[in-house]
C-alpha cells in the first residue's frame, strides 16, 4: 500500500518520503532581506522532510509585505540563501524555493514609501500590516498597467536563475494567499478590462507567463493555488470553475507538481477544490490545510493525493516524519514567536532524541 512512507520520484529528485513542509514565513532575515546563519539551521534541522519547499521570497526589490522577509533579487542574497542549502543537502534532506511577490499586502513603511501595485486599486480590508511604525492599514494600491507585466514576469524569471545559483533543487512559483499572482486570478480582486481580467483565461494570463519564463531557468517547477483561501481579503464569484479551467491548462506547462490548499484559513468558502484537480491535472499534486497523519495516509492510499505539506506540524517538529512513524506525540507550536526574532520558537523545539 502506498502511504506517507512510500518513495517519490519528483523530477530527478528522490524522495525518501510524502511528507513535504510547507512554505512558513518566519521573518528571521537579516538586513537587506539577506538569509543568514538562522535561517540555514532552521531549514537544516528539517531536512527528513520528503521536500522542503522554502518560504515565500521576494523576487523584486521594493515589495516587501512581512518587514524581515527573505529576498533572492541580488548577490548577497544568493549567498545567504547558499548556507540554507549546503547545510539542508549535507543534512541528507532535498529543498526548493517558493518565489513571491506580496502585491498589494506591500506597505509603503516597509518599502522606502512606494505604493503597492496590483491588478486593480482595491485595498485590503479587516487586516492590519506589521510595520517599523507599529500595525497599519492596508493601502490601496496601484493598478498596474498591461505595459508593466512583462517586467514582473522577467523579475520571477530572474529570480528563479538566481534561486539556481544559490543551490535549490527547483522553485515553486507562489500563486496563492492573496499575493499578487493570486490577486490577478481571482476576480474579488481582479476588476480590469483588457488582456488581464476578465474571463478566467485571461485572469490566468500573468501566472501563466510566469510559469512559462521560470520553467526556462529551473529543472524543477512547482505551483501553488489557493483557490478558496478568504486570507488577505481574498475571494472568488466561482473558485470551482477557476481550478477546474486551471487545472486542465497547467497539463500543457512542464510543471512537476502542484500544491494546493484545500480550504479557507477564515472558514468563509466552502468546497471541494481537490475532485476536479484530480480529475483534470495529469501530473503529482499536493495538498494541505490540517492534515493528519492518518488523514494523509488514507488520501495518499486511496489516490486522492501523491504527497501532503505539512506548515504548523513542521514548525514545532524538526523531526515530523519521525514522530508520524513512531506515532509520538506532537510538539505543539507557540503562536507568540512565529514571526519574532532570533531562535526562540524557531530553532529550539525539542526532537525525540532530545526529548529522550
Amino acid at each position: 500500500m502506498t502511504d506517507l512512507f512510500t518513495p517519490l520520484q519528483l523530477g530527478t529528485l528522490e524522495l525518501p518520503n510524502r511528507i513535504w513542509m510547507a512554505p512558513l514565513t518566519r521573518c528571521r532575515a537579516e538586513e537587506g532581506h539577506v538569509p543568514g546563519a538562522l535561517m540555514a539551521e532552521h531549514y537544516a534541522q528539517r531536512a527528513s522532510a520528503g521536500l522542503i519547499v522554502a518560504e515565500a521570497t521576494m523576487v523584486m526589490e521594493g515589495h516587501s509585505a512581512f518587514w524581515h522577509e527573505p529576498g533572492i533579487y541580488n548577490d548577497a542574497q544568493v549567498a545567504g540563501w547558499r548556507l540554507t542549502t549546503d547545510a539542508v543537502h549535507q543534512a541528507g534532506g532535498r529543498i526548493v524555493l517558493q518565489l513571491w511577490h506580496g502585491g498589494r499586502a506591500c506597505h509603503p513603511l516597509l518599502n522606502g514609501g512606494r505604493q503597492p501595485v496590483g491588478p486593480s486599486p482595491i485595498a485590503i480590508t479587516g487586516d492590519e500590516v506589521h510595520t517599523p511604525e507599529g500595525k497599519q492599514p492596508y493601502v490601496v494600491p496601484r493598478e498596474l498597467g498591461d505595459d508593466e507585466l512583462p517586467g514582473i514576469v522577467e523579475g520571477f524569471r530572474l529570480a528563479a536563475r538566481r534561486a539556481m545559483a544559490a543551490g535549490f533543487d527547483g522553485v515553486e512559483v507562489h500563486g496563492a494567499n492573496g499575493y499578487l499572482l493570486d490577486a490577478f486570478l481571482r476576480d474579488g480582486s481582479n476588476h480590469r478590462s483588457g488582456p488581464y481580467g476578465g474571463a478566467i483565461e485571461h485572469r490566468a494570463r500573468l501566472l501563466l507567463e510566469v510559469l512559462e519564463a521560470v520553467a526556462l531557468e529551473t529543472p524543477l517547477l512547482g505551483l501553488r493555488l489557493s483557490p478558496l483561501n478568504g486570507f488577505n481579503a481574498m475571494a472568488d464569484s466561482d473558485p470551482i470553475a477557476l481550478i477546474t479551467w486551471l487545472a486542465q491548462r497547467l497539463n500543457a506547462l512542464p510543471l512537476a507538481y502542484l500544491h494546493l490548499m484545500r480550504g479557507d484559513f477564515l472558514g468563509q468558502q466552502q468546497g471541494d477544490v481537490l475532485t476536479p484537480v484530480r480529475a483534470h491535472y495529469h501530473g503529482l499534486l499536493v495538498a494541505n490545510m490540517g492534515y493528519t497523519a492518518a488523514e494523509a495516509n488514507a488520501a495518499i492510499a486511496a489516490g486522492a493525493l501523491d504527497a501532503v505539506a505539512f506548515g504548523t506540524g513542521f514548525l514545532a517538529n524538526p523531526d515530523l516524519p519521525e514522530r508520524f512513524r513512531q506515532g509520538a506525540p506532537l510538539n505543539q507550536a507557540d503562536p507568540a514567536s512565529f514571526y519574532s526574532p532570533g531562535p526562540a520558537g524557531y530553532t529550539d523545539y525539542p526532537t525525540l532524541n532530545a526529548i529522550a
